[in-house]
């Protein structure tokens, strides 16, 4: 597998939370894409950027986080959508690996980075920051029903 590392500025989203199992069907993903295309919030200028925030490994599947969400522009007037929630993901030092497989394989790509390529490289996790899954296509419209995901996980240097 193949790691670059990659500096990411810092960028405000709107979003979706979902609460269940990572491996269940991700319907908060519909409601967000459909309230992004109405508002003109759609690529290539605006990103779509999964959010897992908790490790299947220790939390429970049905209580597991996940947050689905859209890039905003600094103009945007959140003021006008107050039905979405809203936050600010950090900037920082990343490990990107670009993940093309079906959705399900996706855990297996943190394992190889957590478990393998961490420990063995120069950087420490940061746990104070999200890992960061930018979607670069839609698996349904995919020949293969494969997902593209820029998989960014936070570093920091080793000590």
């Amino acid at each position: 597998m193949n790691i670059s590392i990659r500096e990411l500025p810092e960028c405000e989203v709107a979003f979706i939370r979902r609460v269940g199992s990572y491996f269940e069907p991700q319907e908060h993903w519909e409601k967000l894409i459909y309230w992004a295309v109405n508002n003109g919030l759609f690529p290539p200028n605006q990103r779509f950027i999964g959010i897992s925030l908790d490790n299947p490994k220790i939390v429970e599947g049905h209580n597991c986080r996940h947050d689905a969400c859209v890039t905003i522009p600094e103009d945007f007037d959140k003021k006008k959508h107050n039905d979405m929630q809203y936050k600010m993901l950090d900037g920082g030092l990343y490990a990107l690996y670009q993940f093309y497989d079906t959705p399900e394989k996706l855990n297996l790509a943190y394992q190889f980075i957590f478990e393998q390529w961490l420990p063995n490289s120069d950087y420490d996790g940061d746990y104070d920051r999200y890992n960061l899954e930018f979607n670069m296509n839609n698996p349904e419209d995919d020949p293969e029903r494969k997902c593209k995901v820029d998989l960014f996980v936070p570093i920091k240097k080793g000590i």
